[in-house]
């Protein structure tokens, strides 16, 4: 039984004219007296009574017809949903970020997307940047926002905004009497830096801000981004982070311009041989936004 006997049948059952049924389904008349015929011959039983007069349904084409009807129903929706999913507008979007993103444009312009393409089921996981490469290298995310750079062939990357990084004193600190400090007036202090474990991109590019300006920075402890904020209130050493991070507004510590004013950048990455539909989309509605899309907010 193929899906035209069906459409053959519906037709006629609802014309009970062959002509009228031929000429809505664009078939030559005798062509669809035939499909009726082999549709009947397949399934053993009448489904129309005819004469030369009229065609009239029997009691086991009736039936048929409601099942026929809806079965049609549920292909026309099939089809409906298959040309959705090929435009992005069904399926999922997992999307990985680092916490510093929060403090962005990310949310609105996630909910933008959620109620543009209000069928697909967009997922947010916080992961630090080495999980996000390994999340999307194993294809358990679809796109991520890290830290950059990120040095992965397999993946592709766009920086969707720089910022400048800034020096976070413990509060009462002697260099907090200065509006602005220079690099160097830090090279005796003891840092805490982000884990390389957790981004080696972020930590190799604070420990070469250092090195331009004429030192190595005494790393004393190791944590997160939003971990390096207590750590430096609980006076265990200085920090430099993305000036983004003062909106997390901590308590015991003192946020310091610097005069390099040396820049960081948030990266999004997803798989260079992704052919996600929705992931496609989401890439596409970030483009439209451009530089009203996603930046930092200092508070």
């Amino acid at each position: 039984m193929e899906l035209r006997h069906l459409r053959y049948f519906v037709a006629v059952a609802e014309e009970l004219h062959f002509g009228r049924a031929s000429a809505r389904v664009h078939v030559a008349q005798p062509a669809v007296s035939r499909q009726i015929r082999a549709l009947e011959e397949e399934i053993g039983l009448s489904l129309f009574e005819r004469d030369r007069r009229r065609v009239v349904l029997t009691a086991a084409g009736a039936a048929f017809l409601e099942e026929a009807r809806s079965l049609l129903q549920h292909v026309d929706r099939a089809v409906i949903t298959a040309h959705r999913a090929a435009r992005g507008e069904l399926g999922s979007l997992r999307i990985g970020y680092v916490p510093a993103v929060v403090h962005t444009g990310l949310p609105e312009i996630v909910r933008a997307f959620r109620k543009r393409f209000s069928r697909v089921e967009v997922r947010l996981q916080e992961m630090n940047p080495a999980m996000q490469v390994d999340a999307l290298l194993a294809e358990r995310i679809d796109v991520g926002f890290v830290r950059g750079p990120i040095d992965e062939p397999t993946l592709a990357s766009k920086t969707v905004f720089k910022e400048p990084m800034v020096a976070v004193l413990p509060s009462g600190h002697q260099l907090g009497s200065h509006k602005i400090l220079g690099l160097a007036m830090l090279a005796k202090e003891p840092f805490v830096f982000q884990a390389r474990s957790r981004g080696p991109g972020a930590h190799d590019h604070i420990l070469a801000i250092c090195r331009r300006a004429g030192f190595s920075p005494q790393i004393v402890q190791e944590g997160s981004y939003t971990d390096l904020l207590s750590l430096v209130a609980s006076g265990a050493g200085v920090a430099i982070v993305p000036t983004s991070l003062r909106a997390i507004r901590r308590a015991g510590v003192l946020f310091r311009p610097l005069r390099e004013r040396p820049m960081t950048q948030l990266d999004m990455v997803w798989r260079e041989d992704a052919a996600s539909p929705v992931l496609r989309e989401f890439l596409e509605h970030l483009r439209r936004l451009g530089a009203r899309g996603i930046r930092p907010r200092v508070g």
